[in-house]
């Protein structure tokens, strides 16, 4: 009777030292692949982030030197124009006229320019940031690319216009000298 008790707890005790250790095993097999999964998650969600936010940069920089050459193309025209009209009604008499406008049209088209690049260094500055912030939350990446299309849209919009407010200024000017210098020539 006593050799079948012991027999009973040493198979009792052995039963339950093979359930701990399997369990055991069992939790650390498990916690493994877990921590697993996680790095592996972590690591293609930052790579996800890093590549997004260098293509939104691309093409912020794009967008840039896009607006950039647009807007010295528009500004070269419009000087060209400026000089070929004034060059065509002014007359030898009112060579420092014209220089004096060529001076003011190329003052304006500087700062108009500084103007422009300074806005658009401005909004890369706030797109990226913007950017960066809503790669935590997807949902406002639409509507950050919307806004940004048509700032720059009312940028080169406005450029335009003051562009045509200045050449209309401009040519008002050369006018009313020839006129004057004309009305001189006829009194002598």
């Amino acid at each position: 009777m006593f050799v079948v008790v012991v027999v009973v707890v040493v198979v009792v005790v052995v039963v339950v030292v093979v359930v701990v250790v399997v369990v055991v095993v069992v939790v650390i097999v498990v916690v493994v692949v877990v921590v697993v999964v996680v790095v592996v998650v972590v690591v293609v969600v930052v790579v996800v982030v890093v590549v997004e936010v260098v293509v939104v940069v691309v093409v912020a920089v794009v967008v840039v030197v896009v607006v950039v050459v647009v807007v010295v193309v528009v500004v070269v025209v419009v000087v060209v124009v400026v000089v070929v009209v004034a060059a065509v009604v002014v007359v030898v008499v009112v060579v420092v006229a014209a220089v004096v406008v060529v001076v003011v049209v190329v003052v304006v088209v500087v700062v108009v320019v500084v103007v422009v690049v300074v806005v658009v260094v401005v909004v890369v500055v706030v797109v990226v940031v913007v950017v960066v912030v809503v790669e935590v939350v997807e949902v406002v990446e639409v509507v950050v690319v919307v806004v940004v299309f048509v700032v720059v849209v009312l940028s080169v919009l406005f450029l335009k216009a003051i562009l045509l407010v200045v050449a209309l200024i401009l040519l008002g000017f050369v006018n009313k000298w020839s006129a004057f210098i004309c009305h001189f020539q006829m009194n002598i």
